[in-house]
């Protein structure tokens, strides 16, 4: 009954949200003073009330151009290859000098990976950009079968298959784990798609590290009460009708409740830049929250699977992780240089989880492996905002530049 009282309330909300539209137009017309003080209260208040939802369509990349060199260039979004769980993106450019072909491997995570535009962004300036776009599971038939975690290391192995050898691969977050354990097992079978280099960004690699709350929150419960306790069935209007998915709304009020403050000070601002008529200041956190309130469902047995397997076991970190029934051994690692992000005031993924990917890839060389902890930011600020471009982009791109 989990997703269907969620759905409930929602179609409860639709219509005042389509009231507090239709009116909050109609105050902007002259006749109701639309510029007058006591109107852009009521107008902010009526927006408000209308922002009031989650959405569960994937918002556009919007990356029309980018800079490369001293000049912009058109950016043309293709899928490459479109699997019933995720697609190959693109990010094609019209230019002629050939460069670095990079896959950025995007959590699974209960938003969109339109999430990292702004890494993708910046990322495109020097690199032929490929990204994971995962499916939200509630649009996914039953017919295709489960997705788990072998199931997602599956998929980055043939989605570099698919970019060709040469490649390179950063993964953001969560699935830094299963980009480790498939650029193992790549190495191991001398697949010619092995990736040059491999850039870990804040993943828990090794969650006993440093645990955060969200580590012990995922220790604290027995897998049998997430299953019993988060796991909701697909109502029947959707394609995904049936399936048992871990639903996004509820990942997005975990990570709301985590910062509550942070976020209602926001939505404060918010009303007062509306009400003060304050558009561009009032554009640019309805920007962000536009993408924040986009939320995708995982399917069950990844979402348990997760739980299990990354933090509950730690399995790749007590070397116990398998794929498809085969040992995953990162040390088969030699040829694929490895880079690792970490923020210094992340409390999503603390500092130690991510860079003892060190330790595992044991049979690199010296020179092929490097740190960067980024002392003054946060989760998020790892991959996106003015540290990332100028102080850890910088450090991405040498090394991918070092392996070309």
């Amino acid at each position: 009954m989990l997703y269907e009282t969620y759905q409930f309330h929602d179609d409860l909300m639709l219509p005042l949200r389509l009231f507090a539209r239709t009116f909050g137009g109609l105050m902007q017309a002259p006749s109701f003073g639309g510029s007058m003080p006591l109107t852009r209260r009521w107008q902010a208040a009526l927006e408000m009330i209308s922002r009031f939802e989650l959405t569960h369509t994937r918002p556009s990349f919007d990356i029309a151009k980018v800079a490369v060199g001293n000049r912009e260039v058109d950016v043309t979004t293709e899928v490459v290859l479109d699997l019933p769980f995720g697609k190959l993106l693109r990010f094609a450019k019209d230019i002629d000098s050939p460069q670095p072909k990079l896959l950025v491997v995007a959590p699974l995570s209960g938003h969109f990976a339109t999430l990292l535009r702004g890494t993708v962004e910046t990322l495109s300036r020097d690199h032929d950009v490929y990204i994971t776009d995962w499916a939200n599971a509630r649009d996914v038939p039953l017919a295709a079968g489960p997705f788990g975690v072998d199931d997602y290391v599956a998929y980055i192995i043939r989605f570099l298959e698919e970019i060709g050898p040469g490649a390179h691969a950063l993964a953001v977050c969560q699935p830094c784990v299963q980009t480790l354990a498939a650029v193992a097992v790549m190495s191991e079978d001398r697949n010619p798609a092995t990736p040059r280099s491999m850039t870990l960004m804040a993943g828990p690699v090794d969650p006993r590290e440093s645990p955060t709350a969200v580590n012990e929150f995922a220790v604290a419960k027995s897998l049998e009460w997430f299953q019993t306790s988060v796991i909701g069935k697909v109502p029947g209007r959707y394609a995904g009708a049936g399936r048992k998915v871990y639903p996004g709304f509820l990942q997005l009020v975990a990570f709301i409740a985590m910062n509550m403050d942070r976020h209602r000070t926001a939505h404060e601002k918010l009303y007062r830049h509306l009400s003060r008529g304050e558009a561009a200041e009032a554009e640019k956190i309805k920007t962000f929250y536009d993408e924040y309130f986009a939320v995708l469902d995982l399917t069950e047995e990844f979402y348990l699977e997760t739980i299990d397997r990354v933090f509950h076991k730690a399995e790749l970190a007590t070397g116990e992780f398998t794929f498809r029934g085969r040992k995953v051994d990162p040390a088969a690692i030699r040829n694929t240089a490895l880079l690792t992000v970490e923020g210094g005031r992340d409390d999503i993924c603390a500092l130690g989880q991510t860079s003892a990917a060190h330790d595992l890839c044991r049979s690199l060389r010296p020179h092929l492996k490097r740190h960067h902890l980024q002392a003054n930011v946060g989760h998020y600020g790892v991959f996106n905002g003015r540290k990332w471009e100028r102080e850890i982009y910088p450090v991405v791109r040498n090394m991918v530049l070092a392996m070309e």
